[in-house]
């Protein structure tokens, strides 16, 4: 069975907006409803093979959609907020932007077995989700095989059929995508 984290990704920063340092939030969800709801948020950062995480209270939040552009006290300049561009929003669970039947968060699908759901070899397990990268066309899932192989497979419901949270476990359709 497959655990849930309390604190996930929900968003990504980008470009600084505006003259006062606020910042375009990219949410992963797609809606940006819940970002208005935050009183803070935890920024990670990646700089020069150095991760760093800093809290930070929100002063206001701005509908730019598909984006939202976020203030964070002490963040009072464009320039200051370019320092703050390309980083992960971590908020908890409870903050999140709430699911519908039938979805799931991404974080909740990583770590989940993927296995086979054609004739033949239906139920093998696979491999696993690691994670997920942005495509192009959309999100693709990671899937690192029994061998140790990683594949990259376009996260869409002609490729992945039913999540089984309970289990743990997600359906591939198609044999060829692997190859």
């Amino acid at each position: 069975m497959n655990t849930h984290p309390e604190q996930f990704v929900t968003a990504l920063t980008g470009a600084p907006f505006g003259l006062k340092g606020h910042i375009k939030a990219r949410p992963l969800s797609g809606e940006i409803e819940h970002l208005f709801k935050l009183d803070s948020a935890l920024l990670r950062q990646e700089r020069g093979g150095k991760i760093t995480e800093k809290r930070y209270e929100i002063e206001e939040t701005l509908s730019i959609p598909p984006h939202a552009a976020i203030k964070f006290r002490g963040i009072d300049s464009p320039e200051a907020a370019k320092a703050l561009t390309n980083a992960e929003i971590i908020i908890n669970r409870k903050e999140a932007a709430p699911l519908e039947p039938g979805e799931f968060y991404v974080e909740d699908l990583k770590g989940m077995e993927v296995a086979a759901a054609w004739e033949g070899e239906g139920g093998v397990v696979l491999g696993s989700i690691t994670g997920f990268v942005e495509g192009g066309g959309g999100d693709l899932a990671e899937i690192r095989l029994n061998d140790g192989s990683l594949r990259l497979v376009p996260f869409r419901n002609e490729f992945f059929g039913d999540v089984d949270g309970e289990k743990g476990r997600i359906s591939l359709l198609v044999p060829w995508i692997l190859e």
